[in-house]
């Protein structure tokens, strides 16, 4: 075997390795994180039945506001309003991916488990998602060490297994935690507190398995000229993280060509995820109000989305071929105009579902193409910031997103706000276009 041969098959091995690593990683991470997912309705109205003083602070802060702008009083918009600051997604500030330690991300993680397993209060609830929320780089973690593999069909192969990752955890999680929740009822415990312990536990075993088994996936050289990272205001300003500054400021930068292309990607990727996250934050309280879904029929919900996601993951997605994401992430967005607006529409299980089926399907397609087309710009030393400033834009969107989408919710209801966003992913289309055309060219 030639020297050539074996280095390649080297290569192989250790990136089919890391990739089984950062599968089992992110699983066990989105586990713990898609437990809560069913039980949001169920624990907002718990908190209001109990009369937490908190928790009716703000209730009376709504109620102005109502008043204010003078809107007739509709108590059942309130939980989506409420639902805001304790679902936050976003991944924290942006840092340089390898600069990121992983552990002390699960030490801070694991701490938040541990104040929603003692919480009693809607406070203490509250500081549960905050910290929670500002502290996980997990996901953009694992997205930039696929992002460091030496070759692209391995990066690809590592993007797609995110994705197949994110339809297990999406699939298996819900259904755990409305079916944990249940049991604590049983046992004379606040429901909540199970999957709050299991959460944890997810989180602990999710950090001895980095320490046992995580290998680096930088080399030496490109560690070595990546540590001299640039302004961080670069990493902080909106202005500057969609015009990925950071990279242009890095030794041998994109042509201007390129940069115009990842440009135009960030931003794809931006309004789609403000647009879904939006949509996918109030589709549990839609559910809730108008079909009266329970905390286990939330988790069914999520587990027919995460089986579809699986299916054409495991299937279709990671079966696209070099040159064709584009076009796949263009089909993919625009089946999602007609399934949220069946969602919208909906006023029988069997509608709701095909507009389900639907959504499955763009967001099992969306996400993973975007990043796989992303991750092919910059340099080894490079790639890292990109991946991290492209999960950076959406963080911003998933914070973005729910306020609004919840706030049209809330003063138009449910069917206008599902209507209106829906005819807005015409944005992100167009976009994709100009994106063709800079490839084109």
């Amino acid at each position: 075997m030639s020297a050539v041969n074996k280095s390649a098959e080297d290569g192989g091995a250790f990136s089919s390795k890391v990739i089984n690593i950062v599968f089992i990683i992110l699983l066990l991470d989105l586990l713990g994180f898609t437990l809560i997912l069913p039980l949001l309705p169920s624990i907002l109205d718990h908190y209001a039945q109990t009369g937490d003083v908190v928790y009716q602070s703000l209730q009376s802060v709504v109620d102005w506001f109502r008043e204010a702008v003078g809107i007739p009083m509709e108590k059942k918009y309130n939980s989506v309003l409420f639902g805001v600051p304790v679902i936050p997604y976003n991944r924290g500030p942006v840092r340089p991916l390898w600069q990121t330690t992983p552990t002390s991300s699960y030490h801070r993680l694991m701490s938040s488990y541990a104040v929603w397993a003692v919480s009693r209060s809607f406070s203490m609830f509250l500081l549960f998602r905050v910290i929670g929320g500002i502290c996980k780089g997990n996901v953009s973690l694992c997205t930039a060490i696929m992002a460091d593999l030496p070759c692209p069909k391995a990066r690809n192969r590592g993007m797609a297994m995110i994705g197949i990752a994110f339809s297990l955890g999406f699939t298996v999680g819900p259904l755990m935690g409305a079916y944990f929740a249940i049991g604590s009822k049983t046992t004379g415990n606040v429901f909540y507190q199970t999957p709050a312990l299991l959460a944890l536990a997810f989180s602990v075993a999710d950090l001895l398995f980095i320490w046992l088994t995580l290998p680096e996936t930088l080399s030496k050289d490109v560690k070595g000229s990546s540590s001299g990272f640039g302004d961080s205001r670069d990493l902080l300003s909106p202005l500057a993280l969609f015009h990925f500054s950071a990279v242009t400021r890095t030794e041998d930068p994109p042509s201007k060509e390129r940069m115009q292309k990842l440009q135009v990607l960030g931003l794809v990727y931006f309004c789609y995820l403000f647009l879904f996250s939006g949509l996918e934050f109030t589709l549990s309280f839609l559910t809730h109000q108008r079909f009266h879904f329970t905390s286990m029929q939330q988790g069914k919900m999520f587990f027919f989305i995460g089986v579809i996601m699986a299916l054409i993951q495991g299937g279709y997605a990671r079966r696209i071929k070099p040159g064709q994401h584009i076009k796949a992430v263009r089909m993919a967005i625009m089946a999602l105009i007609p399934a949220f607006i069946l969602i919208g529409l909906s006023w029988n299980i069997t509608t709701l579902y095909v507009g389900l089926a639907l959504y499955s399907f763009a967001a099992a397609i969306v996400v993973p193409c975007l990043s796989t087309l992303v991750s092919d710009h910059g340099s080894a030393n490079q790639k890292g910031t990109v991946m991290g400033i492209l999960r950076s834009l959406g963080a911003l969107a998933r914070a973005l997103g729910p306020v609004v989408s919840s706030s049209v919710y809330w003063i138009a209801g449910a069917q206008t706000c599902f209507l209106f966003t829906s005819a807005s992913f015409i944005i992100p289309l167009a976009l994709l276009s100009t994106a063709r055309r800079l490839k084109e060219e």
